[in-house]
């Protein structure tokens, strides 16, 4: 990290006296509208105070009338093994069917000899108590089949222990985090009313789990009913007034994204009922976490149920009541239910933070322990790693010495990947609760906001009653603080990255009552130059228990896809690919967590609506409270699909219009054509650009495209991959895609191909039989396979992965569609030269990121002609522009009847021809930026790879340099450069004065100084002068006056 301080941050953040903002001091955001919430909390002064009309549970068990019978044959059996004296067998079997408060379900599911079991089991924890020496009572039972099973221990109500029984975790690992469909599982557990006979303080704890069975397995998409929804027993079992508290919530959860979180009082005691739903598998550990939660506030359940219902809701309900002897440590229920209410949201974003442990036995609170969980997953992508010996061999060594390079190049990945890792951060974050509370306090000093000041009805959350009583220290108390508690230089580097959090953070959502995940706006000034040297703009980062979102903008008008992968290069590869389009680079990516790899889903829509929490305003009290808005700017963000997001898109459209979002229209791209998207697959937009490159290289070398031997990474399965075979006429060798690869140096068969990329197939679907005797298919699972040549593949998987670097194969023409980043690296790139010449002499980058830069550098030393990603593939960044541009200079009813293809399929003549004017501007895009890197290239022998960079970073520094100038305030000037920039469609159906109306005036901005920018540098190069400039625009003012 640069620096401990990151500017944006305020300085009253870190006062000697509590800087708590009240309502009406939160710094706000200008222009930010109102949204209605993706979560529900029931809290006072939100909703109606509710009581439970009944004393009991809510549940009741249809009797057993076998129960009688049953008891007298576990009292016989007990009594024939000889284990339990005879004169105390009835008192044993008694007592465990009669005051263990043991419901009939258990007795009509369990068999006569499991019930033996049990009693017996029972009987010998009091025995082995009286032999101990400590005379604790210590039961640990469980039974565990297919469909059910049974826990009972012993605990001491009230408190949570490292070393209980760990029953609640087992079970909630077996059975209710894989809960999915018919084989989930719902559990009853409740706490025997009376302590135990020799067990102290402890008392009796049974779980009964059983697989649900639906009244209604298959329920319509849109069914709510719970009567419909419900397992069987649940439905037998439950009280009229129990299903209508179910029903209420079943109601709120089916419209949120989040939880529902409701709170009852029972009449005539004081217990309280907490009510949580949520959809299967978005809170894995939550059953777990709860008690952890409760406890900690000094209380303790009496029953809790969980329960499962067809439509894929999970909905626990869990009766809390003062532990014995808490209340001396502890507030009184009445005040802690409304805490543990409103920290059920902080848990469910994170039900099991790697400082649970921590929280548990109480050395942090559930905010600090979350909060220390946030920052380690900040250092881990954040801490420098490299340090000053780096940056100090950097400027000894030779950059252009093919040897240095590469070994910096090897030591900078090695730095990075082993010297910090995840468990080691940990590892020392866990040394030092003490430092993690004095940190957080900074932190919420600046976030939490108190939001009906002194008289607020909701009871004040345990960081304002830390902050009152504890002393926010400043930021340079805190650094002597940690320079002097920190054992070593690594300790204190890794406690240093919370300050550098905090001072980082613009605003966050963790202090809003409902949320599905954190989200964090930073600025990013922190990062260190020699690791991201490109500065950034913008970033965000969200943290969930099944992945870490990111969001990263080199501008404030940005756009990008979203991913699950890498980002900060890949946001600055789209930098460089938006140079000629108003908006700057960026990459949304979501990192799922190895055990959440099946989440993408779920962690999709957690990341998007949790970054909305920071670009909305809250409009719900005690739902979504105002938050501290250092940053003090609107911000609109404009995302659009990526690797494994595309089908997603639609929903986080949807999400953005139900969220009343003035910005739903343009804040995704890639949407279905129903939402006023432009298919790029469809249309063939990012091939578009990538053709253009190819095309240019065979018109300027004179080849004959027909007769070019082509390799293709990137399958017909694929955009990019199919796109280009079915736009190009080269005589195709190879391609490799996810299933294998297919070979044939006298060429592929040209209508298989083309079916299979229709189709969108993969080359296992390929006929082999049309293969000619030299060819072959080799496939990822297939082991010891002989090639013509009699060469044997050892493994299908990696003669795939390295198929692209294989020296022996004839191709001319390489274009990457698809693959992983660096595939081709400064080492492999040796693979690809002979006797110093490159073996494949040209090469277009369709796929981002596919061969690193000092490859490239490498590979054109040796003569390759190669064109960079940045460069080629930015038709897909330009057809998303210009959705964009229509989603805004639309209004709703326009954009729908003009954007919006109908639900039968008709598609309005508008769109057909917007898509047409698209396509063309990709093209003449993609043609001038050739022409000119080709043009630079001959002029001045410099390398296309870097002449590719320089030309995208002229013409963004003129781009953001024209946007602050007087040009845009010469009102001629702008309509005659905006008149050429708009697509002349839009002009023409809504004319320039409406779209000037409509459109932010930063996005106007932005169009007018990339549009003069890029044709500038286009036609008079990289380098050209301030007097070619004037003459430039001398030319256009021309054409104004004449106009």
């Amino acid at each position: 990290m640069a620096s401990s301080h990151a500017n944006g941050s305020s300085d009253d953040v870190n006062g000697l006296e509590p800087q708590n903002k009240l309502l009406e001091r939160v710094v706000r955001t200008p222009g930010r509208q109102p949204s209605p919430q993706p979560t529900h909390l029931s809290v006072p002064g939100a909703m109606q105070h509710r009581v439970l009309h009944e004393t009991g549970p809510g549940y009741v068990a249809p009797k057993f009338e076998g129960k009688a019978k049953q008891m007298d044959e576990v009292k016989n059996q007990v009594d024939e093994k000889g284990f339990i004296p005879t004169d105390l067998v009835d008192d044993e079997v008694e007592w465990f069917y009669n005051e263990l408060g043991i419901d009939d379900m258990y007795f009509s599911t369990e068999s006569a000899d499991a019930i033996v079991s049990h009693v017996h089991s029972l009987y010998a924890a009091k025995v082995a108590a009286y032999a101990r020496d400590d005379k604790k009572l210590e039961i640990r039972l469980d039974k565990e089949a297919a469909d059910h099973a049974v826990y009972i221990d012993t605990s001491v109500p009230g408190l949570s222990s490292t070393e209980g029984s760990g029953f609640e975790a087992r079970l909630e690992q077996k059975y209710l985090d894989s809960s999915r469909g018919s084989a989930s599982y719902r559990v009853e557990t409740f706490r025997s009313p009376s302590k135990l006979l020799g067990g102290g303080e402890q008392a009796l704890r049974c779980y009964f789990v059983y697989q649900a069975s639906f009244k209604n397995k298959n329920p319509a998409p849109d069914e709510t009913s719970i009567d419909e929804l419900g397992d069987v027993r649940f439905l037998q079992k439950t009280t009229p007034n129990t299903r209508a508290v179910y029903q209420r919530v079943m109601e709120a959860v089916v419209s949120r994204t989040g939880p529902v979180i409701d709170m009852y009082d029972v009449e005539g005691s004081r217990e309280k009922r907490l009510v949580v739903a949520f959809k299967q598998g978005s809170a894995i550990g939550l059953f777990t976490a709860l008690s952890d939660l409760y406890h900690y506030y000094g209380l303790t359940s009496s029953r809790k149920y969980v329960e499962q219902f067809s439509n894929g809701i999970t909905i626990l309900s869990i009766y809390l009541r003062p532990a014995p002897h808490a209340e001396s440590r502890h507030p009184p229920i009445e005040a802690s239910i409304h805490q543990i209410t409103k920290e059920v949201s902080l848990l469910y974003c994170i039900p099991q933070s790697r400082f649970q442990a921590h929280f548990t036995n109480g050395r942090l609170s559930l905010q600090e322990s979350i909060y220390a969980h946030c920052v380690w997953v900040f250092t881990q992508h954040f801490l420098n790693r490299l340090g000053n010996e780096y940056n100090t061999l950097t400027s000894l060594l030779d950059m252009s010495n093919i040897v240095h390079a590469e070994l910096l190049s090897k030591l900078k990945k090695r730095l990075r990947t082993e010297t910090f890792t995840a468990d080691y951060i940990l590892e020392i974050i866990n040394q030092y609760p003490e430092l993690v509370r004095s940190l957080y306090l900074t932190f919420a000093n600046a976030h939490y906001v108190q939001t009906r000041g002194e008289q607020d009805d909701f009871l004040p959350t345990l960081s304002y009653l830390r902050m009152k009583v504890d002393r926010v220290m400043t930021d340079d108390e805190l650094k002597a603080l940690i320079s002097k508690t920190a054992v070593n230089e690594h300790h204190e580097m890794v406690m240093t990255a919370f300050r550098v959090f905090n001072s980082s953070v613009l605003k966050t959502n963790f202090y809003t009552p409902t949320k599905v995940a954190l989200s964090f706006r930073l600025n990013p000034s922190f990062l260190p130059p020699e690791e991201y040297p490109q500065p950034l703009y913008g970033m965000f980062l969200v943290i969930s228990s099944e992945f870490r979102g990111f969001h990263l903008r080199f501008r404030d008008i940005a756009r990008g896809g979203i991913r699950i992968d890498e980002n900060y290069n890949l946001a600055n590869t789209q930098q460089r690919k938006n140079k000629d389009i108003p908006e700057g680079g960026s990459k949304g990516v979501i990192l799922l967590d190895i055990q959440h790899q099946d989440k993408v889903s779920v962690a999709f829509e957690k990341y998007i609506d949790s970054i909305m929490d920071l670009l909305l305003p809250p409009s719900s009290p005690g739902i979504k409270d105002p938050i501290v808005d250092l940053h003090g700017k609107e911000e609109i963000l404009f995302l659009g699909p990526d690797e494994n997001t595309a089908d997603l898109v639609d929903w986080a459209t949807e999400h953005a219009r139900a969220r009343l979002a003035p910005w739903w229209k343009s804040f995704m791209t890639g949407k279905s054509p129903t939402l006023g998207g432009i298919p790029h697959d469809k249309y063939g937009m990012t091939t578009l650009s990538v053709r253009e490159y190819v095309l240019g290289i065979y018109r300027k070398l004179g080849l004959d495209e027909s007769q070019v031997r082509k390799l293709q990474t990137g399958g017909p399965d694929g955009d990019l991959g199919s796109n280009e075979i079915l736009l190009g006429h080269e005589k195709y060798c190879a391609i490799v895609d996810g299933a294998g690869v297919l070979m044939d140096p006298n060429g592929l068969d040209r209508t298989e191909l083309l079916r299979l990329a229709k189709e969108r197939k993969m080359i296992s679907s390929y006929d082999i039989t049309k293969l000619s005797k030299e060819g072959y298919r080799v496939l990822v699972e297939e082991s010891n396979v002989t090639l013509p040549s009699g060469e044997v593949v050892n493994n299908g998987t990696s003669f795939r992965n390295t198929f692209h670097l294989r020296g022996n194969e004839q191709f001319d023409m390489f274009v990457p569609c698809g693959g992983r980043p660096e595939s081709i690296d400064f080492s492999s790139a040796s693979r690809l030269i002979s006797k110093g010449k490159a073996i494949i002499p040209y090469i277009v980058e369709g796929a981002n990121l596919f061969v690193t830069q000092e490859a490239k550098l490498r590979l054109e030393k040796a003569g390759c002609v190669i064109f960079k990603d940045a460069s080629a593939n930015k038709g897909g960044v330009t057809s998303s522009s210009l959705e964009v541009l229509a989603s805004l200079s639309f209004d709703d009813e326009n954009f729908l009847s003009h954007m919006c293809v109908q639900a039968d399929g008709t598609v309005p003549k508008f769109y057909q021809d917007y898509v047409t004017q698209v396509q063309a501007k990709i093209q003449e895009n993609a043609r001038l930026e050739f022409e000119a890197i080709w043009r630079e290239n001959q002029e001045t022998g410099v390398s296309r790879s870097i002449l590719s960079d320089r030309l995208s970073l002229a013409i963004t520094k003129m781009d953001e340099e024209l946007q602050g100038t007087e040009l845009w305030d010469n009102v001629e000037l702008r309509r005659s450069v905006l008149s050429d920039a708009l697509p002349a469609l839009l002009l023409h159906d809504i004319g320039l004065d409406k779209i000037m109306e409509r459109v932010p005036e930063n996005y106007l901005r932005a169009i007018f100084g990339s549009y003069l920018a890029s044709r500038f540098i286009y036609t008079m190069g990289i380098s050209a002068s301030p007097v070619s400039f004037f003459a430039f625009m001398n030319k256009r003012m021309a054409k104004v006056n004449g106009a």
